[in-house]
């Protein structure tokens, strides 16, 4: 016969087991897609597989850009730190103000981040096709096009690929037509960096030079640098203090012969 405390015992044991048979219920329950992708009974999501593929190809556009001006490949720039700094704003010649080099500079940024990453979508699209199709599913896939957009503290980038994943009676529908087209997102904030860099181009091409404490009085994660060249060149250096962000690039404006003015002219701001 058992005694009660052994009863007590095995009340006690099958109180702790129905707990643990509630609590990993609830857990298949809520990670049971992320459960069956790890096992490699699932593909993953669309969204996520194609953020994994191209994140590092979209960090390595964003960086260069970011230390060359919002240019893959400077034609105009001058060399500082081992880094080719175009011009945004110039004039070749002294007591002149600068002309804008690239008025359109987001949407510049935005395009040549899409051709650099254009053949890795291509690679990583037909990844995201076997993938599928290994996992059991009938794959439709046609040809759409890539847009990237900076936006407030990340850069988005969509896909309107036409995209038809069927299992069964499971039919995922994705792409332009469908009005579900698949957004990515790299987490930056270039978006913010170059609205400040195109303020001070403003006035640079306006007054010549552009006193930089007034940003960081008014933006207090922005760090701004200026570096002054015997040439009448500055280097700015736009820096998120936060998120170690930067944005770089080039000016000459109102610029003084060698010798001119040294006294009212601080070459090492």
């Amino acid at each position: 016969m058992l005694k009660r405390g052994d009863k007590k015992g095995q009340v006690t044991i099958f109180i702790i087991l129905a707990i643990v048979v509630v609590v990993l219920g609830s857990l298949i329950y809520f990670f049971y897609d992320d459960i069956k992708i790890s096992l490699g009974l699932e593909a993953e999501p669309p969204k996520i597989f194609l953020e994994n593929c191209l994140n590092e190809d979209m960090q390595t556009a964003v960086d260069r850009l970011s230390l060359q001006g919002g240019y893959l490949d400077p034609q105009h720039y001058v060399m500082y730190s081992g880094e080719k700094v175009p011009y945004l704003c110039y004039t070749n010649e002294y007591y002149k103000l600068c002309v804008m080099q690239q008025p359109m500079l987001k949407q510049s940024i935005e395009t040549q981040i899409e051709e650099y990453i254009q053949g890795r979508v291509n690679f990583c699209l037909e990844d995201l096709k076997t993938n599928y199709e290994n996992a059991g599913y009938e794959v439709q896939l046609s040809q759409g096009e890539t847009k990237v957009e900076l936006l407030p503290k990340r850069i988005a980038t969509s896909f309107s690929h036409n995209l038809v994943l069927k299992k069964g009676e499971n039919t995922q529908i994705y792409g332009e037509e469908s009005g579900r087209e698949i957004n990515i997102f790299l987490n930056n904030n270039i978006y913010e960096l170059i609205s400040i860099a195109n303020s001070i181009l403003a006035t640079e091409a306006i007054a010549g030079d552009t006193e930089i404490t007034t940003y960081m009085d008014y933006y207090h994660d922005l760090k701004v640098e200026k570096k002054r060249q015997s040439d009448g060149t500055k280097i700015y250096i736009l820096t998120d203090r936060n998120t170690g962000d930067k944005f770089m690039f080039a000016t000459r404006s109102l610029a003084f012969p060698p010798g001119y003015g040294l006294t009212e002219v601080n070459y090492n701001e």
